[in-house]
C-alpha cells in the first residue's frame, strides 16, 4: 500500500444548494441544505484512502460536535486520526454555494486549524514514515513549510495544493516537489492567465507542475520534458466541490503504485470525474473499485464516466 501523511485543514462543510448562486446584495431561495465533512486536507487524506491507500491525517479539530464527527468520518474512511488534535474553540467550517451547473462558491472559516502552526511530537516521524506528504494552504504557512522541510529532510515527496491562492515563501517552493494548481491558482501565483505559460513560469521554481483544468483535463510539465496534456471524462457535473482533492488524493495513491505520470493522470482524472457526479464533498469520492472500473472502461473506448 501507499503511506500518505496528509498535513492539513478539517472544516464541516455547511453546503446550500440552489438554482442559481446569488449575486452581491441578492437573496436567493435555496432548494435543499446538507453539512457534509470536509476541508482541503481531509477530504485529500480520504480521497486517498478510499482508493487503497495508507493514510495518516494530521492537524486539529475543536472541541465541539462538529469535531466529533468530523474524526468520526476519517476514522469511518481508513484514515489513521492518531495525530488530529482536539484544540478548545470551534472546528473549522466551510460555507459553500452549490449551483445547478455544479459550480461553487466557498468561505472558510478556520476555527481549530489556525492553531495548527508547527509541528508536534511524532509528526515529522509519521511524515517520514510516508511515500508521500499532501500539502494545501488552508492552515498557517508556518505549518506548511515545517511539513515540507520535514518531508525533505526524510527523503519523502512533497505534493501543495497551493490553495487557497497566496503569495508562497520560497522555501516552501524549494521543499515543493509537485505543484498541483488549478488554472485560476496558477494564474494567481503568476500573474499569467495561459495555463502553459503559467507552468512554465512555475518550473522556475519547482521541478514539476500539474495544472487541473475542470473539464478540460490536466496539464503536466516538468524540467527538461515536453508538457503532456490528459483530458477528462466527459460527464455531466452536479457538485465539483472537492473535484480537486479527489484528483490529488488519487494522483498521490497511483504515483504511490510506481505509474508513470501519464497513467496516474489519466487515472485521477477519471475519480475526479466520478465524483463531480455526486453531491457533496467526501460523500462524493469513489472507490477504488469504481475507479478501476471507469479507467478501464475509458481504456477500452467504452464509457467514460
Amino acid at each position: 500500500m501507499t503511506a500518505i501523511a496528509v498535513l492539513g485543514s478539517t472544516n464541516m462543510d455547511l453546503v446550500a444548494y440552489v438554482p442559481k448562486a446569488p449575486r452581491l446584495g441578492e437573496t436567493v431561495t435555496g432548494r435543499e441544505f446538507r453539512t457534509a465533512p470536509g476541508g482541503k486536507g481531509a477530504n485529500q487524506a480520504v480521497a486517498a484512502a478510499r482508493l487503497g491507500g495508507e493514510v495518516v491525517m494530521i492537524g486539529a479539530v475543536g472541541a465541539d460536535e462538529f469535531g466529533v464527527r468530523l474524526r468520526a468520518g476519517l476514522a469511518a474512511a481508513g484514515v489513521e486520526t492518531a495525530a488530529l488534535r482536539t484544540v478548545e474553540g470551534a472546528s473549522g467550517t466551510a460555507h459553500i454555494t452549490v449551483d445547478d451547473e455544479g459550480g461553487n462558491s466557498i468561505v472558510v472559516i478556520p476555527g481549530a486549524n489556525a492553531r495548527v502552526t508547527g509541528l508536534e511530537a511524532g509528526d515529522a516521524s509519521r511524515i517520514g514514515a510516508a511515500d508521500c506528504l499532501l500539502l494545501q494552504l488552508e492552515l498557517p504557512l508556518e505549518a506548511v513549510l515545517a511539513g515540507a522541510e520535514a518531508a525533505r529532510a526524510h527523503g519523502v515527496r512533497t505534493v501543495l495544493t497551493p490553495a487557497p491562492a497566496q503569495p508562497l515563501p520560497a522555501g516552501l517552493l524549494a521543499a515543493t516537489d509537485l505543484l498541483v494548481p488549478n488554472e485560476h491558482e496558477a494564474a494567481a501565483l503568476t500573474g499569467l492567465t495561459d495555463p502553459h505559460r503559467a507552468a512554465e513560469a512555475l518550473l522556475r521554481e519547482v521541478p514539476e507542475v500539474v495544472v487541473t483544468l475542470g473539464a478540460a483535463g490536466c496539464l503536466y510539465a516538468a524540467r527538461g520534458r515536453e508538457p503532456l496534456t490528459v483530458s477528462a471524462p466527459r460527464v455531466r457535473a452536479v457538485d465539483t466541490t472537492a473535484a480537486g482533492d479527489t484528483f490529488v488524493g488519487a494522483l498521490a495513491v497511483a504515483l504511490g503504485e510506481g505509474r508513470a505520470m501519464p497513467e496516474a493522470l489519466a487515472w485521477a482524472s477519471v475519480a475526479a470525474a466520478l465524483s463531480v457526479q455526486r453531491p457533496g464533498a467526501q460523500d462524493s469520492m469513489p472507490t477504488r473499485a469504481e475507479v478501476d472500473r471507469a479507467a478501464a472502461a475509458r481504456a477500452a473506448g467504452g464509457a467514460e464516466s
